[in-house]
């Protein structure tokens, strides 16, 4: 007995699922960095190797950026100069311009002029240690 399909209509019905995945993973691929967890994977940047976030929490006021940012955690971290580290740990740039991830906010508060020549921030002479622990720290604010 013969079907009331169109010749090769099966092999256009077996493609279909194929070509939707396709198609789905197509049209995903450029919001993948969108999403609220930051990061280009849509997931949180990952715990700091080696970060102590209680010392890093601490650090932030021996080095006076309470005096420029608003940071949850910080007694008297209200200032108003540079954005509001709220939340932090859940973005996708630092300063736009780095992918948020452990090296590159390590990188950027141990040398923000290096990486974008004449922001506000200054070079405060964070050492790697501590520039870890604060790292650590500021990815804890979700």
């Amino acid at each position: 007995m013969r079907s009331a399909e169109p010749a090769g209509s099966g092999a256009r019905r077996a493609a279909a699922p194929a070509a939707l995945a396709v198609l789905c993973a197509l049209a995903a691929g450029p919001l993948a960095g969108c999403g609220a967890g930051g990061g280009r994977s849509g997931f949180p940047p990952p715990e700091v190797q080696g970060g102590d976030p209680a010392r890093g929490q601490r650090l932030i006021s021996v080095y006076g950026c309470s005096s420029c940012h608003t940071i949850p955690g910080v007694q008297g971290a209200e200032g108003t100069v540079g954005p509001p580290l709220t939340a932090f740990g859940r973005r996708s740039y630092i300063a736009g311009v780095l992918q948020n991830n452990a090296p590159n906010l390590q990188r950027w508060i141990r040398d923000p002029q290096g990486v974008v020549p004449g922001n506000a921030m200054p070079d405060l002479g964070v050492t790697e240690e501590d520039a870890r622990d604060i790292t650590a720290y500021l990815f804890t604010l979700r």
